[in-house]
């Protein structure tokens, strides 16, 4: 019995002084890691010239994205001062006067009511039919050109993580060529090596393009309101030049 408790007592210290050694070797690892971490700048220039294309992609979806916000607005749009104004003159009959108020303040709103205007005057008695025509098809062209903008936020965050990945494979053939070539030195270190930088591209790639793609998702949405505000500022106009031609 003795001889069993003391095997057993023995196995335990084995084990305790194991454990104890990996977790002593395993923080040793991670010591010589965090000396040998390399800084931001080495890392990013490692990663090829792959590096510069998204580097000038982000400048540009910045651009863009600054650029929205300033665009995409109802007071771009459709501004509630231009709308009311054009529609109190046109319910006086001061057609003139609503074309020219279009005029000062150009917009996607002022493009449709001038197209709508510029019929109605045309005849003595315009056709519902012919109007409502013309003001959804300037109506439409204005909304494609509004969302149509921000179809270059979803090219950029779709092209993005497919540039990154062309680097990676770029660093893969250079790093696996490197081995190749290279009879002298440790395969299996300058591989890492090798692997590491070119992993850099793609990590590159994803963090342009999961912001560029969120943007996106947030001017799409944006876009589609104001779509929808223009459609229920171009019929007020339609319904107003009807009631004064029908009078």
């Amino acid at each position: 019995m003795n001889k069993v408790r003391n095997y057993f007592s023995l196995s335990v210290m084995t084990v305790f002084a194991s454990s104890a050694a990996v977790f002593a070797q395993a923080a040793g690892k991670d010591d010589l890691l965090a000396t040998q971490q390399v800084p931001l700048w080495d890392m990013v220039s490692r990663g090829g010239a792959v590096m510069v294309v998204l580097g000038l992609m982000s400048v540009v979806g910045l651009a863009l994205v600054i650029y929205f916000f300033v665009i995409l607005r109802r007071s771009q749009v459709v501004p509630p001062a231009l709308r009311d104004d054009v529609l109190d003159k046109l319910e006086t009959g001061e057609w003139v006067d609503a074309r020219s108020a279009c005029g000062y303040k150009p917009c996607a709103f002022s493009e449709v009511a001038v197209s709508a205007i510029d019929y109605a005057r045309s005849g003595e008695k315009p056709d519902p039919a012919l109007l409502k025509d013309v003001i959804e098809g300037e109506g439409g062209r204005q909304a494609l050109i509004i969302q149509g903008q921000t179809q270059y936020l979803f090219d950029l965050a779709v092209l993005s993580p497919m540039v990154g990945l062309l680097g990676t494979v770029f660093g893969m053939i250079h790093a696996f060529n490197a081995v190749a070539l290279d009879l002298t030195k440790a395969k299996p270190m300058l591989l890492a090596a090798g692997v590491g930088e070119a992993l850099v591209a793609t990590a590159a790639g994803l963090i342009v393009g999961i912001p560029t793609m969120a943007f996106y998702a947030f001017f799409r949405n944006r876009a589609a309101r104001l779509i929808a505000e223009l459609e229920v500022a171009s019929g007020q106009v339609m319904n107003v030049l009807l009631s004064k031609r029908s009078k």
